[in-house]
C-alpha cells in the first residue's frame, strides 16, 4: 500500500496529493498516479523512457510514448480517449511507441500527435538521416556519422510544438519551452498552478545533475556546441522555476531548483577539461613547431638531416617525410591539398634533397585526411600503403563503418583504398637502415597507431592526431578532441595511448597537420593526467556504474554498417554485443525488421563474461514481391541488457536499390 502526504510547501488553495513511492519497476504493466492537482491525475507508465499521462475524467493526454507498452495500460487507468501525445524529443526509446499506436482501438481513434517544431523532420523524413553516402557536411552529424536516432518508418505529424506557445487542453495551459542540447529540438513542457510548476523535461537531465547520456549531445569534432546548448537550456529551465521535474530516464526530481543548478555547475566543470588542450585556431608557429627550419623546397621544412615535414604556412595539411641516405623516401600521412602541390614538392625534394623514389606512406590512423593522396602516391610514385593491421579495414572499407571522418565522407572520389602491408601491434622493422616499430595507440580513435624509430640522434614517435601543442607552455596538456564516434572509449583510449607515450619517451613527438613537439617529457605527463580526470569526469556525469553504456554508441554494433541487398537477395552481417561490467551480463537484442526483410535469427540472446565482446553471425534476406516501404531501411537494434529495456537505440542500414547510376 503506497503512503498518502501532504506535499510540502505548496501554496495555499492547490489540492495536491503526493504518493511517496520508490523508482518505478522497469516494465510496469499499469501507470501509478505519482499526484493530483485539482482535477488532473498525474500518471507515470514506466517501459524505455517514462510515459507521463495526464488525465481528466476519462480523457488524457501522453507525454512521451516509450516502447508503446502503455497504451496496453489505459483502460486500467479510465482513459476512454487520449486526446494528444507530446513528444519532448525524437529518440527511438522516447518514440518508437508511435509506430504501434492501434487507430481501431476507440481510445486511439483520434489521438494527435504533436512533436517539437526543430525535430519535425526528423520524425516525418527519418531516412533522410542515415546516408548511403555520407558526407562530412551531413546535417545532425559528426564528419558523416550521425548523432540523431530517428524512428525507421516516418510519423504523421498533426502539429509541431514551438517556444512559448501555449497549448490548451481540457482546461489546462501546458506551455512549450525549447530545451535542445539532449537533442537537437528538446522542448519542455510546463505545467503551471499558480505559482507551482510541473516540468516535463525530456533527456536533459537526469536524478542526481547527471546527464542521460553523452552521445546524444555530442554534436561536433570537439568543440562542445552541445554541452554549450546543453548548458543554455539548462540555464533556461532555472528561469521557469520548477517545483517537479519529470525527465524521460530515472525518477521524478523534487529538488529540481538545487538539481540544475549543480548540473549547471557539473557542465561548466565538464567543458572546462572538455575543449582541445591546446590553441586549436591561434596557435603561433614557433608553438606548433620551435625546431624546424626552411629549406629550398616549396612547402617544406627541416625537422633534422633526414626528417621534413610541411612548412607552418601550411599547418593543418597532412605530410612529412622521412628521406634515407640511398635517396628512398617514407612519407607519413598525406593529405588535404592538392595534387600539384605534392608534385611541386616531390620535384624539389628530387633537386634539393636527394629524393630519388618513395617507398611507401604510412598511415597512422583510420580518417580520410591522412590519407586523400594514397592513391596519387600509389599510381603515380609507385609507393605502398602501410598501417597496423586493425586500421586497415577501416581504410579500404569505409562504408562499411558508421565512425567520424572516414575517407568516403571526403568527397574526393574514392571509396575506400587497398592496404599493402598490415603491420602487427609492436611489430619491429628495417628500413634503408633504420630500426622503426609500429604499435597501437589508441586515443583521439581506437584505430591509430604510433611509428617510432631513432634518426639523427632523437627518438621520434610520429602520433598522428592524439595531441598537438606546445610542450614549453604550461598550461596546456595536448589533447585533441573527444569524440564518441571515432570508437575511443577513454580508459581503453586516451588513457591507454598517453601511458604508452609517457613510458616511450620520446625526445621528439611529431603530430600531424605540421605539429612538431621537443622535449615532451612534462607534456605528456601533463596530457596522461588529463585523461584520467576526462575518466572521472564521464563517472561523476553519467548515471551508470559502468559509464561506457552512455558514452559509447558502438556497444552494439553492426559490420557492414550498410548491408547491400540491391543485387543479391541474401547477406551476412555481423552484429557485436559488449559487455563492459566486471561481471557476466545477460543480452537479447531484437532486430527491428520492416516488411520484405528476413534474418536469422532475428533474435540475439546469451550471456557475455565480463569485460568480453561477442560476435553474432545474422543472415539477412530481402523479398522482394513485399514493399519494405523505402530502399535504404533502417534496422534498429532493441536491446535489453540483464533486466534493463534500453530499447532501440542503435542501428544499421540495408537497401534493396541501388540508385540511378547502379551505385
Amino acid at each position: 500500500m503506497h503512503r498518502i502526504v501532504a506535499h510540502v510547501g505548496l501554496p495555499l488553495g492547490i489540492a495536491w496529493l503526493i504518493l511517496a513511492m520508490g523508482q518505478p519497476a522497469v516494465g510496469e504493466e499499469t501507470f501509478r498516479v505519482w499526484g493530483r492537482m485539482g482535477g488532473t491525475e498525474i500518471l507515470v507508465h514506466s517501459g524505455t523512457c517514462q510515459s507521463y499521462l495526464l488525465k481528466r475524467e476519462q480523457h488524457g493526454l501522453l507525454i512521451n510514448v516509450g516502447d508503446g507498452s502503455c497504451f496496453s495500460a489505459l483502460a486500467d487507468a479510465g482513459i476512454e480517449s487520449l486526446d494528444w501525445i507530446l513528444m519532448t524529443e525524437h529518440h527511438r526509446e522516447e518514440s518508437s511507441g508511435l509506430l504501434t499506436i492501434d487507430r481501431s482501438d476507440p481510445r486511439l481513434a483520434n489521438t494527435r500527435i504533436a512533436v517539437p517544431e526543430g525535430e519535425r523532420d526528423l520524425f516525418e523524413r527519418p531516412a533522410d538521416f542515415r546516408k548511403w553516402y555520407p558526407t562530412l557536411g551531413d546535417r545532425f552529424s559528426v564528419y558523416g556519422a550521425s548523432y540523431v536516432r530517428p524512428l525507421p518508418t516516418p510519423i504523421v505529424v498533426d502539429h509541431a510544438l514551438a517556444e512559448e506557445e501555449l497549448l490548451e487542453w481540457e482546461g489546462l495551459g501546458l506551455q512549450v519551452v525549447e530545451t535542445p542540447g539532449h537533442s537537437p529540438g528538446g522542448v519542455s513542457i510546463v505545467l503551471r498552478h499558480d505559482d507551482y510548476r510541473l516540468v516535463f523535461s525530456g533527456g536533459l537531465m537526469h536524478d542526481g545533475s547527471r546527464m542521460s547520456n553523452w552521445f546524444d549531445s555530442e554534436w561536433d569534432y570537439g568543440f562542445a556546441i552541445g554541452v554549450d546548448t546543453l548548458l543554455e537550456s539548462v540555464q533556461k529551465l532555472e528561469k521557469v522555476g520548477a517545483n517537479q521535474l519529470f525527465p524521460a530516464q530515472g525518477p521524478s526530481i523534487s529538488s529540481p531548483q538545487e538539481q540544475l543548478a549543480a548540473y549547471r555547475e557539473k557542465l561548466t566543470e565538464f567543458r572546462s577539461h572538455y575543449i582541445r588542450g591546446y590553441p586549436v585556431f591561434d596557435a603561433t608557429q614557433e608553438q606548433r613547431d620551435p625546431i624546424s627550419q626552411p629549406t629550398a623546397v616549396p612547402h617544406i621544412s627541416k625537422v633534422s638531416e633526414h626528417l621534413y615535414k610541411l612548412t607552418d604556412a601550411k599547418s593543418g595539411r597532412n605530410f612529412a617525410i622521412i628521406i634515407a641516405d640511398s635517396g628512398k623516401g617514407l612519407v607519413l600521412d598525406c593529405g588535404l591539398f592538392p595534387e600539384s602541390m605534392l608534385d611541386e614538392m616531390v620535384l624539389g625534394m628530387r633537386e634539393h634533397l636527394g629524393l630519388k623514389s618513395i617507398d611507401a606512406f604510412w598511415i597512422s590512423h583510420m580518417h580520410g585526411d591522412h590519407f586523400l593522396l594514397g592513391p596519387v602516391l600509389k599510381e603515380r610514385y609507385g609507393a605502398e600503403s602501410w598501417t597496423l593491421d586493425m586500421i586497415a579495414d577501416r581504410c579500404e572499407n569505409p562504408r562499411a563503418y558508421d565512425y567520424a571522418a572516414l575517407v568516403s565522407a571526403y568527397g574526393d572520389g574514392f571509396d575506400g583504398m587497398a592496404i599493402d602491408r598490415r603491420f602487427k601491434d609492436g611489430e619491429v622493422f628495417e628500413w634503408e637502415g633504420y630500426t622503426l616499430q609500429m604499435d597501437w595507440m589508441p586515443g583521439q580513435t581506437e584505430f591509430g597507431c604510433c611509428l617510432w624509430l631513432e634518426i639523427d640522434g632523437n627518438k621520434v614517435a610520429f602520433t598522428g592526431d592524439n595531441l598537438f601543442g606546445s610542450p614549453a607552455d604550461l598550461e596546456q596538456d595536448g589533447h585533441e578532441a573527444v569524440v564518441a564516434r571515432n570508437s575511443a572509449i577513454l580508459a581503453e583510449g586516451y588513457v591507454f595511448g598517453s601511458r604508452y607515450l609517457k613510458e616511450l619517451q620520446p625526445d621528439i613527438v611529431m603530430g600531424s597537420h605540421s605539429f612538431v613537439m621537443p622535449d615532451p617529457e612534462a607534456f605528456l605527463e601533463r596530457y596522461h593526467e588529463w585523461s584520467l580526470e576526462m575518466v572521472r569526469q564521464y563517472e561523476g556525469l553519467l548515471p551508470e556504474t559502468d559509464y561506457e553504456y552512455l558514452f559509447d554508441p558502438y556497444w552494439v554494433s553492426a559490420y557492414p554498417y550498410r548491408v547491400d541487398l540491391a543485387s543479391a537477395d541474401q547477406a551476412t552481417v555481423k552484429i557485436t554485443v559488449r559487455n563492459f561490467r566486471d561481471r557476466p551480463q545477460r543480452h537479447r537484442v531484437e532486430l527491428q525488421l520492416p516488411p520484405g526483410i528476413q534474418a536469422e535469427p532475428a533474435v540475439l540472446e546469451g550471456e557475455i563474461p565480463a569485460g568480453e565482446r561477442e560476435v553474432f553471425s545474422v543472415r539477412l534476406s530481402v523479398d522482394r514481391s513485399v514493399d519494405s516501404g523505402s530502399p535504404l531501411i533502417i534496422i534498429p537494434f532493441d536491446i535489453t541488457l540483464d533486466d534493463r529495456h534500453y530499447g532501440p537505440w542503435f542501428d544499421f542500414l540495408v537497401r534493396t536499390e541501388a540508385d540511378e547510376a547502379g551505385e
